[in-house]
Formats: structure tokens, C-alpha cells, sequence
């Protein structure tokens, strides 16, 4: 089931009818659900931020559906976490690329977060990210290659490294 805001009025006013969400949040579950993005989505709401959070585990495999893809659309800003095993999931891949699609289309402002992982690992795919689109290239060469753009694309965008700000 997915989590969005809806507290108070918003802080930050939705700037037109395009935009049902201010944020929408891309993460990898098991490496961030838990702590990182559960405190972010928290700060979000408490600031009157109108977020998507995504709070479904996807069996293994499986694309995003559209209800998914719609609030990617819908959101005025993506935040994309990136964290040691976002690119072991194909769910998380085919979100960048939408986002990244969104950011082309529609305007929409997309944030990179590096979580725990060197933003220069995505950009030039070494290690973990080398090794889980290694595999990916195996089953489906064509999705690969969107992957692959999609992370040096987004990874070229100035982010954030919470592991080099005070207390992160």
C-alpha cells in the first residue's frame, strides 16, 4: 500500500493541476525503508510536504504498474535514493527511467540522495552496480542499456551524500 501526506496545507503549493504530489520517493526497501526513508518521509509530511512513498515489495521480476508510473507523473519533484542495492532491483531501475522520462517531458525536478554509496559507483556502474546490471544484461540486453542511461543520467545530477553532512 502505498503512503502519501496529507496533513495540513502544504508548505510548498502545488504550482499547477499537473502535479498531485510535491515528492515522489524512489528507494530500494530493504536497504532504506526502515530508517532513512521512513525519517525523510516523516520530516516531508511534518513540513506539509505532500509525498508518495510506495510501501508495496513487488515480487521479484515484476514491473511497475501504472498506478506507480502515474504518480511518478504526478509528482513535482523525484527523490531518488540511491543505496548499495538499488540496482539489484529491475522495479527500481524501470522507476529511474520513468523519472528520468518525467524530468525530460514534464519538467519534473529530479534529486539524487547517494545513501551509503559513492555517487561515482552509479555514474561509472562499478561494484554492486556493475554486478547487478551485469546479471540484468543477461535477461533482457535492451532494458539494460534505458538502465544504464538512466543511472549515468541521474547520477550526473548534483546530490546529496547524507554520509558527508553533520549527524548523516
Amino acid at each position: 500500500m502505498a503512503s502519501s501526506s496529507s496533513s495540513s496545507p502544504s508548505a510548498l503549493a502545488l504550482s499547477s493541476q499537473l502535479w498531485q504530489y510535491h515528492v515522489f520517493l524512489s528507494f530500494r526497501g530493504e536497504d532504506t525503508r526502515k530508517n532513512f526513508v521512513d525519517h525523510l518521509y516523516t520530516a516531508l509530511e511534518q513540513l506539509g510536504i505532500y509525498s508518495y512513498k510506495d510501501d508495496e515489495t513487488l515480487p521479484r521480476g515484476e514491473s511497475i504498474g501504472p498506478s506507480l508510473e502515474k504518480a511518478i507523473e504526478e509528482s513535482q519533484i523525484a527523490v531518488i535514493i540511491f543505496s548499495k542495492n538499488y540496482a539489484d532491483s529491475v522495479w527500481c531501475l524501470d522507476e529511474l527511467v520513468h523519472i528520468m522520462k518525467c524530468k525530460d517531458t514534464r519538467g519534473q525536478i529530479v534529486m539524487p540522495i547517494f545513501y551509503d554509496v559513492d555517487p561515482s559507483l552509479v555514474w561509472k556502474q562499478k561494484q554492486k552496480y556493475g554486478e547487478a546490471l551485469a546479471k540484468h544484461e543477461l535477461e533482457n540486453k535492451a532494458k539494460a542499456e534505458s538502465w544504464r542511461k538512466a543511472l549515468v543520467d541521474a547520477s550526473n545530477i548534483s546530490g546529496w551524500e547524507p554520509q558527508h553532512i553533520a549527524n548523516g
